[in-house]
């Protein structure tokens, strides 16, 4: 069963403006790493958006474990349930990186059996940080560090989505390799994994591909 559907999605800016995004209708299940690829414009960042309810569509419909996003507080939406990676991270520069990914813990309001800052520090272990890297704020880290913060805080309330918009954008091939392993760990485990990309490399890694067509704004399977 699939966990986040899209029924007829269609996006617009306004009403005067060409749709960005046209009679879409996608399913992604837990366990599986999703790819979303296309050429600039084509609308991948607005999908993105639309599934972590950052938009909403224009016409159409989303639909959270058979229920309608849009009968779901956003915030709640986006605090429980969906777990963002962004681009440049989106880290409180003034904050550790235990520190970031307790706050978010924190701001979801979810009940934690242990405290959050020893969850926390589970997770940046998880994703491949070691305690004294933890305790760094994050403009003291590398990008790559950077980049397993930003998924131990996407983590830190254990959403069963997972989206990331280009996260492997500005790393090296290594540390992008890295990157993905902790993806396919996480859909190993059980999440849905979903990335919007440029790299056909990151894009050979998931489990389906989904290309948007700019000339017709469809999505098809590749």
């Amino acid at each position: 069963m699939s966990v986040l559907k899209l029924d007829k999605v269609s996006y617009k800016y306004n009403q005067n403006t060409p749709a960005v995004l046209e009679d879409i209708s996608l399913e992604f299940e837990n366990g599986h790493i999703y790819a979303i690829v296309g050429r600039s414009g084509a609308g991948k960042t607005t999908l993105l958006s639309i599934l972590s309810s950052l938009a909403a569509p224009t016409t159409g419909h989303i639909y959270l474990n058979d229920e309608d996003v849009a009968k779901i507080d956003k915030y709640k939406f986006r605090s429980r349930y969906v777990g963002v990676i962004f681009q440049n991270f989106n880290l409180l520069p003034h904050l550790t990186a235990l520190e970031n990914v307790v706050l978010s813990m924190n701001i979801s309001g979810k009940k934690f059996e242990e405290k959050e800052k020893t969850l926390a520090m589970a997770l940046l272990e998880k994703v491949g940080l070691s305690g004294e890297e933890a305790n760094r704020r994050v403009l003291q880290l590398s990008g790559g560090q950077q980049q397993r913060v930003a998924i131990a805080r996407a983590l830190s309330y254990d959403p069963d989505i997972i989206l990331a918009d280009e996260p492997t954008g500005n790393l090296d091939v290594e540390t992008q390799q890295e990157i993905i392993g902790i993806f396919r760990m996480l859909a190993e485990e059980g999440k849905c994994v979903i990335i919007v990309t440029h790299s056909p490399d990151v894009a050979k890694t998931a489990d389906f591909v989904y290309e948007l067509k700019k000339s017709e704004e469809k999505i098809q399977a590749v």
